[in-house]
């Protein structure tokens, strides 16, 4: 098992960031795919189109998503988005852990090339 910690800037505040994240219609925006997401604990998730999926373990309003991803039956993975103030919008600090080790370059492309890659994309227009 690997981790992963990166930082992205996103061009918007921190509070527009958090709705992008927790809101399905707008996570169905910035993705163009199909999301299921409500910002309450303990409740499923799914991402594009069920690429990703896992559980919502916790939040703090505008500052910090915890989630569960799941990969397989008896793998969880640890994701943690904490969303700092910027002086060019918001500083997404991304930090996973428990990632399957023939897994760890393709979650890691994602996490650039299109997670982080899409909302940035999202706020430049």
């Amino acid at each position: 098992m690997k981790d992963y910690k990166a930082y992205f800037i996103i061009p918007a505040q921190p509070e527009e960031v958090y709705l992008a994240l927790t809101t399905a219609i707008t996570i169905n925006l910035w993705t163009g795919e199909e999301a299921v997401m409500a910002e309450v604990p303990d409740t499923e998730f799914s991402l594009w189109s069920g690429a990703i999926v896992g559980k919502n373990l916790s939040f703090v309003k505008n500052k910090e998503i915890v989630q569960q991803w799941y990969f397989g039956e008896n793998t969880e993975s640890i994701v943690t988005i904490r969303l700092h103030a910027h002086k060019r919008g918001t500083s997404m600090e991304v930090r996973q852990s428990g990632i399957p080790d023939g897994d760890y370059d393709d979650i890691v492309d994602g996490w650039k090339d299109t997670y982080a890659a899409s909302l940035i994309d999202f706020y430049r227009e």
